[in-house]
């Protein structure tokens, strides 16, 4: 069945937030029904295009067994489903070989697979094993882990999750800076009492504009059918927070990054969305590896803007379609900018180091505003009204003190 044919076959994303949203305009530019499952009043909902799983009860998206007996429930022949987080990405590796698979299709690699590359620790050995460009890294069971680790010969060091979906979630940071052994100590065993699996890791010297990105999808035949490279310019909170800015660049810029990237998806059988982080490094100016998301990343419309569309090649893989291959000639030099978060990363800047304002003006005025759409504007301002109305007392970076006490498994710390 040809291309055309299977058009009314519709896709479900699962996920929330600008994620959700970027997935389902990037589904909506190819032309393919849309449902998205998520929760009620999340910011995809504002979305002129956003409809929910349909039947008598919408679905929030949560992966489960809840989920299976939803999908069994939905009134739909057949539908793709497409992850927008990474315990929904793990969630849809099982969905073939269930009674669902051949009526929800997915493309989707092994869990085996989709565990090695989530978890932060088993990926660490991977990188060792394949000897590809990382930072030192040390996953922490016990205090004796950590009187081994050469502490005195890195560079700075910072503590992060094994999990990092649930550690942000739990706690709202994504790393916690530790300056001496004892800090590490101190600081692994507070969060270790939390349940939480843990590793350090030296922190890659460098700036924020030492960021890079290379982005694509591989299908069920082992074809890159798409790769895109950009550029994070600023990020907000500094270090470890998210883009605020970022341009997209030609992939010949970071030759060496694709070219390891590509080897190592290829040598895990790795099939779907993908989007690996590196980080130049200042002292020798390799791209170390930073993570691999195995979903649709925050960004992902953007890359489809520039004329990558890796949903749409998720959907058709999972149909069995042959995958549009997308030209590596892509639009080159395009920004993209989350505003609020960029003015804040711009504020942040030490005086002497900061962008100045005319290039920052210049950048805005040419770049896509990362939720903000003129077709579709609902998502962007009532993000602004939240924004402008609320203060939620979280924080997305690593944080320069130990995790407060007060911080417990079932919800953010205290504030």
């Amino acid at each position: 069945m040809g291309k055309r044919d299977e058009r009314h076959v519709p896709a479900i994303v699962m996920g929330c937030g600008p994620t959700a949203l970027g997935i389902l305009r990037c589904l909506t530019l190819a032309g393919i029904p849309t449902y998205v499952a998520c929760r009620a009043g999340d910011q995809v909902t504002r979305s002129r295009w956003f409809r929910p799983t349909p039947g008598p009860t919408a679905w929030d998206g949560v992966p489960g067994p809840q989920a299976l007996e939803h999908l069994r429930e939905l009134p739909l022949d057949e539908a793709v489903l497409i992850a927008g987080a990474d315990d929904a990405a793990l969630w849809l590796a099982d969905l073939p070989q269930s009674e669902l698979g051949q009526r929800f299709r997915t493309s989707t690699c092994s869990r085996q697979t989709q565990e090695l590359l989530q978890d932060k620790s088993r990926f660490a050995a991977l990188l060792q094993e394949t000897g590809m460009p990382h930072p030192p890294t040390y996953r922490i069971d016990s205090a004796a882990d950590i009187a081994a680790m050469p502490f005195e010969r890195l560079d700075r060091v910072f503590i992060k999750p094994v999990n990092s979906q649930k550690f942000s979630d739990v706690l709202g940071i994504k790393g916690v800076w530790v300056h001496s052994r004892e800090e590490l100590l101190e600081t692994w065993q507070r969060l270790h009492g939390l349940g939480f699996r843990l590793m350090a890791q030296e922190y890659v010297p460098g700036t924020a504009a030492d960021h890079y990105f290379v982005d694509g999808f591989r299908d069920a035949q082992g074809r890159f059918t798409g790769l895109f490279a950009r550029r994070r310019f600023r990020i907000h909170p500094a270090d470890f927070g998210n883009s605020s800015y970022c341009e997209s660049i030609p992939l010949a810029e970071v030759e060496p990054a694709a070219t390891n990237l590509t080897a190592l998806l290829a040598r895990v059988d790795y099939r779907g969305i993908f989007s690996a982080e590196f980080k130049r490094d200042a002292r020798d100016g390799q791209f170390r590896i930073l993570e691999v998301n195995t979903r649709a990343w925050t960004y992902v419309e953007f890359a489809a803007r520039c004329g990558v569309n890796v949903c749409e090649m998720a959907w058709q893989d999972a149909l069995g379609l042959p995958v549009d291959v997308a030209s590596p000639d892509y639009v080159v030099g395009a920004g993209c900018v989350n505003l609020q978060r960029d003015i804040n990363a711009v504020r942040g800047q030490p005086r002497g180091a900061r962008t100045p304002w005319p290039t920052i003006l210049r950048q805005w005025s040419r770049a896509h505003f990362h939720t903000f759409r003129f077709d579709d504007p609902l998502p962007g301002l009532s993000s602004a009204w939240r924004i402008a109305t609320q203060r939620t007392g979280r924080h997305h970076g690593p944080s320069e003190a130990p995790v407060p006490p007060a911080a417990t498994p079932n919800g953010p710390p205290a504030s």
